[in-house]
């Protein structure tokens, strides 16, 4: 069906854009780790944790598509395709690949002029915080954990807005590959 009007989210990224583009409505389930918009834990099922699913809620929600992210949801998206269900992966690690994203998403919800617009600003606040950064007197040495076993450094797209905000990763080198300190 297009455009989808019943969307499961199984990663909290296609929520917030979806209710930044307006399409909320569409949402019918979502991932337990969903923080924004605050309303979305409110109004929304939980079908999901990240790496794990609850298939059988997912299939009495009766969605259109299923969005979800990244080869650590390989195994649900299996699962989900083998039931029958339309399922998108989307996989961006870097801000160019969050705005692609963006924009897919529009065509997907034939949102394309609002999700324009939602890319357009976003890009416009980066040079601002580049533009700012630039004039910063020191720059902050960063350190972004984004998993503690094994021990991970930021994804892409946090280095990425680190440098845009004037810091200094510490791991630079170490991005999506477990490190160890000692």
């Amino acid at each position: 069906m297009f455009p989808p009007s019943r969307i499961v989210c199984l990663t909290e990224e296609t929520v917030e854009t979806l209710y930044l583009l307006g399409e909320q409505d569409r949402i019918v389930g979502i991932s337990g780790y969903v923080v924004r918009p605050p309303q979305a834990r409110r109004e929304k099922p939980r079908v999901s944790a990240f790496t794990s699913a609850n298939i059988d809620k997912i299939l009495t929600l009766k969605p259109d598509l299923v969005l979800t992210f990244s080869d650590l949801q390989a195994d649900i998206v299996a699962d989900l395709i083998r039931r029958g269900l339309d399922v998108h992966a989307f996989n961006q690690r870097s801000i160019a690949g969050i705005l692609d994203m963006i924009r897919m998403l529009g065509v997907m919800v034939d949102a394309n002029e609002r999700a324009r617009q939602l890319v357009e600003t976003l890009e416009t606040r980066l040079v601002e915080v580049r533009s700012r950064a630039a004039r910063l007197p020191k720059h902050p040495r960063v350190f972004f954990e984004e998993w503690d076993d094994p021990l991970i450094s930021g994804i892409g797209w946090v280095s990425e807005l680190v440098e845009i905000a004037g810091g200094i990763e510490l791991f630079a080198d170490g991005r999506n590959e477990a490190i160890t300190l000692g």
